[in-house]
């Protein structure tokens, strides 16, 4: 098996509101390599976007708490890092791309004193230096007359430009590991392939291992080695991307991939939808959960709550009866 930079074990996060508690992960377990990346997909609400915040220790509490789980970061618990520790490893071990760029860009602060904020914390470099290597990461993003931009403001970019910006601040120490939590949120597609394109090429350059999250099945077909699938807080199906397009396992798998619209169909054919709604994570009902949607449920599903096993080479899936 190749080397482990991120391992996580059994993960576990709840938020404790007034009408109980949220269970937004339960038993989460996955992987990274150098160099490799993993995307993790499903609908809104299925716990993608927890899963990265509690990687990178930023649940707020209250009312969220990491309750069980470990999450080792080259053999060393984050969980057990001091504040500290974890200044140093988030934005230069450890970067996130956010899911909006106008919101996690401060408006107030120009470009350069974003990008030049994070080099001097983690390069330990002095101003000229900081300065030099924010022009290099906007050149490298490719926007234009980049020397010239550091005195901008988030405003003052498209989103498409913002995002760039972004990009260039989470690459600009050479992590090891980057989190892109939906990375292509509103942009057009044009932009999207063109964002998707630079953060693949990047992490190859600097061997960076990337955790991808997304809806967007499309967007994990061009850039993952391996697929995660979440459904209301665990992982349903664990494979090689070409297996999970060639052969998904799970009920909840197959209708998102029907889900997708296609460019071969007839004009006008009737999209597939997945009946019924995500279930409320708060004292959810014994057995499977995606029983009330899924169109080979049995009673054993309503039952026991199937574990994530090995249902063919390399791939695994949380279902009694799957294919």
């Amino acid at each position: 098996m190749a080397e482990k930079l991120l391992d996580v074990r059994n993960l576990r996060t709840n938020f404790f509101t007034r009408a109980g508690v949220v269970k937004a992960i339960e038993d989460v377990s996955f992987y990274l390599s150098p160099g490799e990346t993993l995307g993790l997909v499903g609908e809104s609400g299925c716990g993608k976007s927890v899963t990265s915040l509690s990687v990178m220790r930023l649940i707020e509490d209250p009312p969220g708490k990491i309750v069980g789980g470990e999450i080792l970061f080259r053999g060393e618990d984050i969980l057990d890092m001091s504040e500290d520790q974890l200044r140093k490893i988030r934005g230069g071990d450890i970067a996130m791309i956010f899911q909006d760029p106008m919101t996690s860009l401060n408006p107030v602060l120009t470009i350069g004193q974003q990008l030049t904020e994070t080099i001097k914390a983690h390069l330990k470099v002095d101003d000229r230096a900081a300065t030099d290597r924010a022009v290099e990461m906007l050149d490298r993003v490719r926007i234009p007359e980049a020397r010239r931009r550091l005195s901008s403001y988030p405003h003052e970019f498209s989103g498409g430009m913002r995002q760039r910006v972004m990009i260039a601040i989470a690459l600009s120490c050479n992590p090891e590991l980057l989190i892109a939590d939906e990375p292509t949120t509103a942009l057009d597609v044009t932009i999207q392939a063109q964002v998707l394109d630079l953060i693949d090429a990047l992490g190859k350059e600097f061997n960076t291992a990337t955790l991808l999250i997304t809806h967007d099945l499309g967007v994990v077909a061009g850039t993952c080695d391996r697929v995660h699938v979440m459904y209301a807080g665990r992982i349903v199906e664990a494979t090689d991307t070409r297996t999970l397009f060639k052969m998904p396992a799970h009920p909840y798998t197959q209708a998102l991939l029907k889900a997708v619209p296609r460019p071969d169909e007839q004009r006008g054919a009737k999209l597939a939808a997945i009946g019924g709604r995500p279930p409320i994570l708060i004292d959810l009902p014994p057995g499977c959960s995606f029983a009330p949607r899924c169109p080979k449920v049995q009673a054993r599903c309503r039952q026991e709550t199937p574990p994530l096993m090995d249902v063919g080479p390399n791939q695994k899936a949380a279902c009694f009866y799957p294919y």
